[in-house]
């Protein structure tokens, strides 16, 4: 088993290139389902998530290549039976439904998995499904669906779910007339999922907005297509530099995807300066209390909120941090508080008492974001820190201990 070993106490510094983003790789990958032929997609991050999805693409039977951040995809002979261990180790894995479900007219997959960090039913994938014609059967946790021919609908989303809009998009690209996606999810990995449809021959707008139209077309095209940076990967980074005092710039960056984040750390204290493609921060000597609410975007990312607690346990004052998306994303802070963090939860909420001298010491990673949390708070820890669990963090982030050690860090891989 492998662990993080860190030594907290020293200030970054220094440059790093984003790499692309983790949400829109993973999709653009099921995507690819739709078309005929093959296809090249650039700047695909080395990701335990990235490396699942070759597998489920390739047990569909499709022929997968990935050399350095390079993803090559033929799927001209693929069918529509996820192998359900697969299935459960990644949640993305029910993006399949909707492309295979518009391209064979079925599919077999069993409930996915993901992190345990709440709730996050399917509900609204497999009713969008059916408003375009659709059965589906739920047998021992199996998703059985078939189509003759998906149709155009009208669909309202009851929540702005990422997975959901993506889904049901990528079904409607070669349904039968228009579909309508009401109050749907606004992330730009939704708006980089529309570009690439939209390469490979599909007629898709709105995507940005509440509302995305897409019109049917009888088939689709391989392409080659280049993956957004990643906004989330940007944002840890850039709270990595601030929580340690340090100073630094990130560049592969579309800095207006992480905006609300920005504007919390400008409120802190810290100088922003944004350019094109880069962001460059310089760490004040005092770190202000901030209150944050997370929602989905354009709001502040839920996928940001543990790195900000950690944060928190640096500023001086009081910071309030409510979570409105996942009912259970405040479990990993029993390890914060075993650094010496004071962080109480009640009702949704985290009240964290900053300026505190935080103490190295063994760790568990329990989920992706959490451990990033985790390797954050150890940074700016005293002394040593051991953080187990990393599998997790390499769900979603690549060689982030090289990544973190061009910019100073203390931090190496060990065997534990």
């Amino acid at each position: 088993m492998n662990c993080f070993q860190v030594e907290g106490g020293h200030h970054l510094e220094g440059k790093i290139r984003i790499n692309g983003a983790k949400n829109s790789a993973l999709k653009l990958m099921v995507a690819s389902l739709l078309g005929n032929g093959k296809y090249v997609l650039s700047d695909v991050p080395h990701i335990s998530d990235v490396y699942t999805m070759c597998e489920v693409l390739q047990a569909l039977g499709a022929e997968v290549a990935l050399q350095s951040n390079i993803l090559e995809l033929n799927v001209t002979s693929i069918h529509g039976r996820v192998p359900d261990d697969l299935a459960k180790s990644m949640r993305a894995s029910i993006q399949v439904m909707g492309p295979l479900l518009a391209k064979l007219g079925w599919v077999k997959v069993a409930h996915p998995g993901g992190c345990a960090i709440g709730t996050r039913p399917l509900d609204l994938h497999l009713k969008g499904l059916r408003k375009m014609g659709a059965s589906i059967d739920v047998k021992d946790e199996l998703l059985i669906a078939r189509a003759n021919k998906l149709h155009g609908a009208n669909i309202h989303l009851h929540y702005p779910s990422v997975g959901a809009t993506e889904n049901i998009m990528m079904a409607a690209t070669l349904a039968q007339g228009d579909t309508i996606i009401s109050n749907a999810a606004r992330e730009p990995e939704i708006v980089d999922v529309q570009n690439y449809l939209n390469k490979m021959g599909a007629k898709i707008s709105g995507a940005g907005t509440s509302a995305i139209k897409i019109t049917g077309v009888k088939e689709l095209e391989a392409t080659n297509y280049s993956v957004i940076p990643d906004r989330i990967e940007a944002g840890t980074y850039l709270l990595a530099l601030l929580i340690t005092g340090g100073k630094g710039t990130l560049t592969n960056v579309r800095p207006k995807h992480f905006a609300s984040l920005i504007k919390v750390v400008r409120e802190m204290g810290a100088y922003v300066d944004i350019k094109n493609d880069s962001i460059t921060l310089d760490s004040p000597q005092k770190l202000l209390p901030f209150h944050l609410f997370t929602e989905p975007y354009p709001g502040f990312p839920t996928d940001l909120q543990p790195q900000m607690v950690a944060v928190a346990t640096q500023a001086h004052g009081i910071s309030l941090l409510t979570e409105s998306v996942f009912d259970r994303r405040f479990g990993y802070i029993t390890e914060l508080q075993k650094l010496g963090a004071k962080v109480d939860v009640e009702e949704g909420q985290a009240r964290v008492i900053g300026d505190r001298r935080l103490k190295g010491t063994g760790l568990v990673s329990r989920d992706l974001r959490a451990g990033a949390a985790l390797v954050l708070a150890s940074l700016c820890a005293d002394g040593h820190s051991t953080i187990e669990g990393i599998e997790h963090i390499e769900r979603g982030y690549e060689s982030m201990e090289l990544r973190l050690r061009e910019l100073g860090a203390k931090i190496s891989r060990i065997t534990c």
